[in-house]
């Protein structure tokens, strides 16, 4: 029997998104600023309900990319607000258009998304060891600082259990248990 970490449920989505994504390095900023806006999305909710609506959120925001987000205005908010294969939450729509214009800001001042984020763990994913559960944060030193700069920068839906959610989910840590068959081999991929 493989052996998963323990927030994998049984759930096919679920089973595929722990196997094939997190945790592993991703360093494309037009997946960072999707997984950055479907991190804001999840708040209150479950990170399942959200993989469910993934593609639609795909479908409905252009791909994530931020050049085309940043240019929304209330008409595709409205439509937005009308799509049911979205979470259909105002003030996360409103927050994931203003951190496509933040995001672009950002890849002006530093080349790219990437380098800025990355820039919070020293550009190297950092590597726990954590046996179960009970050992695993739901945010950090680095989690903090992201969370406070991005706020500076104008940033929505970024506080730190969110900011960490994102670090796991995009490889920026890796917290798989140790345990888990992905550890070793996301350990081994985040080497650069």
């Amino acid at each position: 029997m493989i052996k998963r970490c323990h927030w994998s449920t049984d759930d096919p989505i679920y089973i595929s998104y722990h196997d094939n994504e997190w945790g592993i390095p991703v360093h494309d900023d037009v997946h960072l600023f999707e997984m950055l806006v479907l991190e804001g999305n999840q708040a209150g909710l479950s990170w399942l309900t959200v993989l469910k609506k993934r593609e639609n959120y795909r479908k409905a925001f252009d791909g994530f990319r931020p050049e085309v987000v940043a240019k929304y205005d209330q008409r595709k908010i409205g439509e937005l607000l009308a799509n049911s294969g979205i979470i259909r939450n105002k003030a996360k729509i409103e927050a994931a258009i203003q951190n496509a214009r933040c995001a672009l800001k950002i890849q002006e001042e530093y080349g790219s998304l990437d380098s800025y984020l990355w820039g919070f763990v020293g550009a190297n994913p950092i590597q726990n060891a954590w046996k179960g559960p009970k050992e695993i944060p739901s945010e950090t030193k680095e989690s903090d600082l992201m969370s406070r700069e991005l706020k500076k920068r104008g940033l929505k839906f970024v506080g730190s259990k969110i900011c960490y959610a994102f670090m796991q989910a995009v490889g920026m840590v890796n917290d798989h248990e140790v345990g888990c068959f992905c550890y070793e081999r996301v350990k081994k991929s985040s080497k650069r």
